[in-house]
């Protein structure tokens, strides 16, 4: 990449490469059934909150350090749509790329937050639990927690 910067500083105008399977969504399991995922950061204490509130249900889900493999913008765009949110609804604001970018005074254009949003994963909420109803929660208080785990 070269310049110094560090991956969360990436412009949004890099060309990624996009993964052959599919990403984001839930995977099936042998039986056709669908599973649970959640996009975690293990730093983030909610996320590690909702990661444990999955385990003590016994819900059997796949766990996608999102920081480490970062959503398609169709991956970001579809998760959104399963939220019923738009990009500016679970960007991280206070982070320091946010501030960098000047993010909170962005156009809202839906394609270009999503494109920043995946250049800089950083700035998405987390965590957010995909269930295999085809619904999908950010999970950061024990409400949305339950509403997750309602649906998984």
């Amino acid at each position: 990449m070269g310049g110094g910067r560090s991956p969360a500083h990436r412009l949004p105008d890099l060309v990624r490469g996009t993964a052959a399977h599919h990403r984001g969504r839930p995977r099936r399991r042998g039986s056709g059934r669908m599973t649970t995922e959640i996009w975690h950061n293990p730093r983030c204490s909610k996320s590690r909150a909702a990661k444990a509130a999955l385990d003590e249900a016994g819900v059997s889900y796949t766990e996608r350090r999102y920081l480490d493999d970062p959503p398609t913008a169709e991956e970001l765009d579809e998760v959104l749509t399963r939220i019923g949110a738009d990009p500016w609804d679970v960007a991280r604001l206070n982070e320091p790329i946010a501030k960098e970018l000047d993010l909170k005074n962005l156009e809202r254009d839906r394609a270009r937050w999503i494109e920043v949003m995946v250049a800089n994963p950083v700035l998405i909420q987390r965590p957010i639990v995909l269930t295999g109803d085809g619904k999908a929660v950010v999970a950061r208080d024990p409400e949305s927690v339950r509403r997750a785990l309602d649906s998984a």
